[in-house]
């Protein structure tokens, strides 16, 4: 009886042989959240704009013992996006257990000097993306049974960003378009969750990614989670 207490602990605290899709994986923040699922256990397929750098990280997490594959995409690229997909449900036989969108950007201008091609391409970046994907990976998630997905906003979604209005726009829509008005949870079995972090702080960020996709989170969803080392509470976000 105590074994099989213990092994039911074990398993709400692991990601074994669950799989995961976390873009934009070679940078930062992506690069630490696919070293956090896959130390958990979860198979990870991750994508980078540029073939030489997800090709020497790919090395690099397989000498760890990671199970880690890639894919070169730009995910503001529908035709690339649909073909990372189909890809995904290759590799993990039509089942997806975890969604990261991590993939952002941002052009640091006043509001006054952006352009319309500026605005355009934030809006496809760090909004758009995010939609087609998860459109995109709706059924893969739905035939895993338990599905969860990691939305990115930022902080400046929620407070002024100096030199980052269009970013924060773009997140702050995301945002409130995915948990608010409920459209993430709408996505079969799958949870919407929120991380809202700052650049600067990968390892603190992936995990609470990777708690919210644990069976043991699985109780979370429709959140917006600020992983922010305190700067929401004391109203200080980018001072000029």
């Amino acid at each position: 009886m105590e074994e099989a207490e213990g092994s039911g602990k074990d398993e709400r605290w692991s990601l074994q042989g669950m799989t995961a899709l976390v873009t934009g994986g070679t940078k930062g923040i992506g690069h630490a959240i696919v070293e956090e699922l896959a130390g958990l256990g979860a198979n990870v397929h991750t994508c980078s704009r540029t073939e030489s750098e997800l090709n020497n990280f790919l090395l690099q997490w397989k000498a760890k013992g990671f199970q880690v594959t890639g894919s070169v995409c730009d995910v503001s690229d529908q035709a690339q996006t649909e073909k990372l997909i189909n890809t995904v449900s290759s590799e993990f036989k039509g089942r997806l257990n975890i969604l990261v969108n991590n993939v952002g950007n941002n052009i640091g201008k006043m509001v006054t000097d952006y352009t319309a091609e500026d605005v355009s391409f934030l809006t496809s970046t760090n909004f758009e993306s995010a939609f087609n994907i998860t459109i995109l990976a709706h059924p893969l998630l739905k035939a895993s049974a338990s599905g969860s997905i990691v939305f990115f906003s930022s902080i400046g979604s929620i407070m002024p960003a100096y030199l980052g209005p269009i970013y924060g726009a773009n997140k702050g829509k995301l945002c409130f378009y995915y948990i608010e008005e409920g459209h993430g949870e709408a996505i079969g079995t799958s949870k919407s969750r929120t991380a809202l972090g700052r650049l600067g702080e990968p390892k603190e960020v992936s995990a609470m990614v990777a708690f919210l996709c644990l069976p043991a989170a699985s109780y979370i969803t429709g959140q917006i989670i600020c992983v922010d080392g305190g700067m929401t509470v004391n109203a200080i976000y980018f001072p000029k």
